[in-house]
């Protein structure tokens, strides 16, 4: 199985993780923070260490900034719900992923929050900044951007639109999902109040982990209390960060796997692993786009502009049908909505869908090769299929004409 499916979670892992992972296991089983003996320490130290490299990976003010989570969801979710009060407007891109959408749309139709959709126009940031700038109103309180569309890899102009919130004086939240590990990002100097992430995509940790970093924890509402560690005498959740929104025990054995990701991440370097996977992501762009019968929904692909992501369909068959066949002739591809029904709105797919290429690091060229001469196959089939459904037709007409 060739897996073009990276941009749901990353696989393979290095070995690196998994090696991490079953140390953990064997040294580092206890609760951190929760007792004084050797084990708990040791095993805390572990998580610590994560933590600082995160802050230091994106540029956090302070380490305590840094929460572990079960996914991105939970670190969207406890940001969102976190920091919006009654009578607040947010606004938001029309390629967010379902994890923003569902609940900005929730607490809209709660009555306690107004939101707005800002358009997104490829290779024209002036264009997309003003689509936010026209939606600001006197309550925003927050604006929302995915750094890069899950379905069709745009990239948004994350530095740009961070100014344009913080110049109005509001709080800015960026959905890092697709680009954590593939595409440099600075908290400071992008202006960036809440970053939140998957551990399982680009930075190569295991499912089960999540990360959100804010200097704004202490002065959210929590969407869920209950053991830090911490102020255990204490009837309500301890108000200093990271404790204030880590309830319960956290992932030790994913943080360690996530720790070893990082590394991996950091020893290869983010321009090396971006170049790579933009050079395959662009060979296979190029070989389809000269395809009769395969459709495109972005431009060619740019550094900079695009994530190595794909989307794109046959003529003739739906997403999911054109997944089925890839996947019967070994290839993992997503097709469908990929939870993301303000991206496909976009791209004109609601009705339809998209196929979705995503590349990892661990992709190479051969795999794009051989993909884009079964692509070819594959069209030479529908073709067939679709000549003889023709014949069959116009056979049934004359029979019916006599």
């Amino acid at each position: 199985m060739i897996y073009f499916d990276n941009a749901a979670t990353t696989t393979p892992k290095p070995e690196s993780v998994l090696r991490g992972m079953e140390r953990g296991f064997h040294v580092y089983g206890a609760n951190p923070g929760r007792s004084g003996h050797d084990m708990a320490i040791k095993t805390a130290k572990q998580v610590f260490e994560c933590r600082e490299m995160l802050a230091d990976f994106f540029h956090a003010k302070d380490v305590s900034n840094v929460v572990f989570t079960q996914n991105c969801t939970q670190a969207l979710n406890e940001s969102i719900k976190g920091v919006l009060r009654q009578g607040d407007h947010v606004i938001i891109s029309c390629l967010e992923h379902n994890s923003v959408l569902r609940p900005v749309h929730k607490l809209s139709l709660e009555g306690k929050i107004t939101y707005s959709i800002a358009k997104v126009f490829e290779n024209d940031d002036e264009r997309t900044l003003r689509s936010y700038e026209s939606l600001i109103r006197s309550n925003t309180k927050l604006i929302i951007a995915t750094h890069g569309s899950n379905v069709c890899g745009l990239v948004l102009p994350i530095q740009k639109i961070g100014e344009l919130a913080h110049s109005h004086g509001i709080l800015f939240l960026v959905d890092a999902a697709q680009s954590a590990g593939v595409l440099p990002i600075d908290m400071q100097r992008m202006n960036i109040d809440f970053l939140c992430m998957p551990g399982h995509k680009s930075l190569y940790g295991p499912s089960g982990t999540g990360v959100l970093i804010t200097d704004h924890g202490e002065t959210l509402d929590t969407i869920m209390e209950g053991g830090t560690g911490s102020s255990s005498t204490e009837y309500t959740q301890p108000e200093f960060m990271p404790d204030k929104l880590e309830s319960g025990t956290v992932n030790v054995f994913g943080i360690i796997g996530l720790k070893e990701g990082l590394r991996y991440v950091r020893q290869k370097s983010l321009p090396v692993i971006y170049k790579h996977e933009m050079q395959i992501a662009s060979y296979i762009y190029t070989q389809l786009s000269r395809m009769p019968g395969v459709l495109l929904y972005t431009g060619p692909l740019k550094m900079g502009r695009n994530l190595p992501v794909i989307a794109f369909n046959i003529r003739g068959l739906d997403s999911e049908e054109t997944t089925e066949q890839l996947n019967q002739m070994g290839y993992a591809l997503r097709g469908g909505y990929h939870c993301a029904p303000l991206a496909h709105e976009y791209m004109g797919t609601l009705e339809i869908g998209a196929a979705r290429l995503s590349i990892g690091a661990f992709n190479t060229i051969e795999q794009a090769k051989r993909f884009c001469m079964d692509i070819k196959k594959l069209l030479k089939k529908t073709i067939s299929i679709e000549f003889a459904g023709m014949c069959d037709r116009i056979i049934l007409d004359m029979c019916n004409f006599v």
